[in-house]
């Protein structure tokens, strides 16, 4: 009898265990996923309305990821969830429409309109969010054939993933003065709003706000180019710049910098340090910011740390066109990598940090 207890005991230890790893490998996505699979199925469906297309994707995703989790694992979870949500208070669980009264109450009509387009995506133009849905062929294929402002509208209001990929599908020769378009972009007229109303048809609100939207501008267009292919992106900025050399030096300032190659993870660094030349990432350090410089040594043993910081002593003042092509090329390799898969670029479409 006391055998069997000690079995017992040391099963539950082990199953401690198994539930310890499960959850530290457990994101708070998966998370999700646990709970709303303990929904039923018309809960679930009630939840899952109110999410982006992303988070669909991620969601749904990690609905299947989950379904070998342990009973225990799941247990724990709901337990989790249960006391966090006795944690919370009913801040912040509100709707958009307060939000929109009080701004109207304390700006007027005009004034709010121009902050609530900025803090609720979608509020002065409500049918655009059909886009969000769309795959990038069926955005392109639906405007190709249109006026580009309104082509630089949409693009405006799409993922920058998506809305690189939809410029793959726009005539070649359209597409230089599309981003010029987009980078030009600050408010957008009611008369625009009107044109878009009518390519989305009955899908676009008839309601959508008379008053300009703020969109666009060069960080949007940069942040598009950020995803567009490296054989497209010379292209297209060589014909921004035919049309407009100076908004085409400002949206290459906002784009991927090599400096930005300090908020890439370890791995990245590695996949892209095996694919340049020592000699040239010397030579595109000596220009580097100090953190840059720290990612990219402290991805070398400390051997190889010592000899290429010599070797990089050795080589003297450095001119800065020299750095600066080194640079580019670097940078160019990374996006090559990047198209291919083999690395990600943190901060390709996102904002640096």
């Amino acid at each position: 009898m006391a055998d069997a207890a000690v079995a017992e005991e040391n099963a539950e230890g082990a199953m401690s265990q198994k539930v310890k790893e499960e959850l530290e490998v457990l994101t708070n996505t998966e998370r999700a996923a646990v709970i709303t699979l303990l929904l039923g199925e018309q809960q679930a469906a009630d939840i899952i309305r109110f999410l982006n297309p992303r988070e669909v994707q991620a969601l749904g995703a990690a609905m299947v990821s989950v379904a070998d989790l342990s009973q225990e694992t799941v247990n724990y979870v709901l337990d989790d969830f249960v006391v966090t949500i006795k944690a919370q208070t009913n801040l912040g669980l509100g709707n958009n429409d307060y939000v929109e009264n009080v701004l109207k109450r304390a700006l007027g009509d005009d004034k709010a309109a121009t902050v609530l387009g900025r803090i609720l995506p979608g509020a002065s133009s409500k049918g655009l969010e059909i886009l969000r849905w769309m795959d990038a062929r069926s955005i392109g294929e639906m405007i190709r054939e249109e006026h580009p402002q309104v082509v630089a509208i949409i693009l405006s209001v799409l993922e920058f993933d998506v809305a690189a990929d939809v410029l793959g599908f726009l005539p070649a020769e359209n597409r230089a003065e599309v981003m010029q378009r987009v980078a030009s972009l600050e408010t957008v007229q009611p008369s625009a709003m009107e044109e878009l109303e009518g390519i989305m048809k009955e899908q676009f609100s008839t309601s959508s706000s008379a008053k300009s939207s703020s969109m666009g501008g060069v960080p949007t267009a940069a942040k598009i180019m950020n995803f567009v292919k490296v054989d497209m992106e010379n292209a297209i900025m060589e014909g921004v710049s035919n049309l407009d050399e100076g908004l085409a030096l400002a949206i290459q300032d906002n784009m991927f910098t090599f400096d930005n190659l300090a908020a890439v993870d370890n791995r990245a660094i590695q996949v892209l340090m095996r694919n340049i030349e020592n000699d040239q990432l010397m030579t595109a350090l000596k220009g580097a910011d100090e953190e840059t410089k720290e990612k990219f040594l402290g991805n070398m043993s400390q051997r190889a740390k010592v000899m290429f910081l010599d070797d990089m002593e050795a080589k003297g003042p450095i001119r800065i066109t020299d750095v600066e092509i080194a640079q580019k090329d670097i940078m160019r390799t990374a996006r090559k990598l990047s198209d291919s898969g083999d690395l990600v670029l943190a901060g390709r479409g996102d904002d640096f940090v």
